[in-house]
């Protein structure tokens, strides 16, 4: 299940971190100016996800950049269209004849109308490297072992882009269903239901018994689904794209503001 932590005060720009249970790395949405953004938080990203580049959204990229230098990672940020530039600025501000190759990378992913555009940013020289299309579905930006990002793309008088965590489903087993006690006959037993292997045959004990016959014991837990949504327009095209991403989410972030 997904954990949202917004890193901002109210008096301040936006930035939010994802987690998930029992996964070490984070995901952070927005750049904005965040007191409660930490070192650790940086360095733990994985991925960053950009709507837009409003200075509200994208000032804070450059606190970012100083702590995930020497991490030794490749970082990957989604962004709407204009993105790869804007980040190529943001890094060639700087002086970087201190910094060794291999320090950080920075795989950026972005979106436009026309597809996704995918470049390599790596020091000292930060010069942009073409990188082969994403082999992902249409309208998902990220993937890992553990979930998702789809996106769409809504109007705010620049293209702002919208992101849904999806958690994937996972296979459970419930032993009081059965007679059985646990061992690795339950990785293999996940493995064959995950794969339609119907007829595999799984050996408990002594005794061998055909997938199929075991799958009562399976439990589906179906994926969380969390939504990251910020600056749009109020209009019937962006509410219809808004319907269609984030319909069957079980939590929608909605970016505000205070007066």
């Amino acid at each position: 299940m997904f954990k949202a932590e917004l890193k901002s005060r109210q008096d301040e720009d936006i930035c939010v971190s994802v987690t998930l249970d029992n996964h070490s790395k984070n995901y952070i949405c927005e750049c904005g100016d965040a007191s409660g953004l930490t070192v650790k938080d940086c360095q733990d990203a994985e991925a960053i996800f950009i709507s837009h580049a409003h200075i509200d959204h994208f000032v804070n990229f450059d606190s970012l950049i100083r702590h995930q230098i020497g991490t030794e990672k490749r970082i990957v940020v989604c962004g709407p269209q204009d993105i790869t530039e804007r980040v190529t600025h943001k890094l060639l501000a700087y002086t970087w004849n201190l910094i060794e190759a291999g320090s950080v990378e920075y795989e950026i992913r972005e979106i436009s109308e026309s597809g996704i555009k995918r470049t390599l940013l790596a020091p000292p020289n930060w010069e942009p490297i073409t990188l082969p299309d994403l082999d992902l579905p249409l309208g998902q930006i990220f993937s890992n072992e553990r979930f998702a990002v789809h996106f769409t793309i809504l109007d705010h008088k620049t293209p702002s882009v919208a992101y849904l965590f999806q958690e994937f489903d996972s296979v459970n087993i419930n032993l009081k269903n059965g007679k059985f006690r646990g061992g690795p006959w339950i990785r293999e037993l996940k493995e064959a239901f995950v794969n339609d292997q119907k007829n595999r045959e799984i050996t408990i004990g002594e005794k061998a018994f055909e997938a199929q016959e075991l799958f009562y014991l399976l439990e589906i837990k179906r994926g969380y689904k969390l939504g990251i949504k910020m600056d749009h327009a109020p209009n019937e095209e962006n509410h219809s794209k808004i319907k269609a991403l984030f319909s069957s989410s079980d939590k929608v972030l909605i970016e505000s503001f205070y007066n």
